[in-house]
């Protein structure tokens, strides 16, 4: 399995201006075949956070890859209970 850095590095190398999504997910498929969507998903987050920006183009592809990609069990769900009211005291 190909580590997290790994994968943001070959995002960075193939993500180019003009490319979707798709394009991007099998050129990265064909060199880390290995790897699961979601260590995909993550190392393109961490391509845009941790890793400098380069010049040029790629970064505007690469944060719509990894939003356009991430499931919805990526974000932990909870529920909210009802809305307490508050107590109002008579007299002092």
């Amino acid at each position: 399995m190909a580590s997290i850095e790994a994968l943001a590095a070959t995002l960075w190398s193939l993500a180019a201006l003009g490319m979707t999504p798709k394009a991007l997910r099998v050129a990265v498929r064909e060199t880390h075949p290995d790897a699961s969507r979601k260590d995909v998903v993550r190392a393109a987050f961490y391509a845009l956070v941790a890793v400098q920006p380069r010049d040029g183009g790629g970064l505007n592809e690469l944060h719509s890859f990894a939003l356009a990609e991430r499931s919805p069990d990526d974000e932990a769900s909870f529920a909210l209970g009802p809305r307490r009211t508050k107590v109002r005291r008579r007299g002092a």
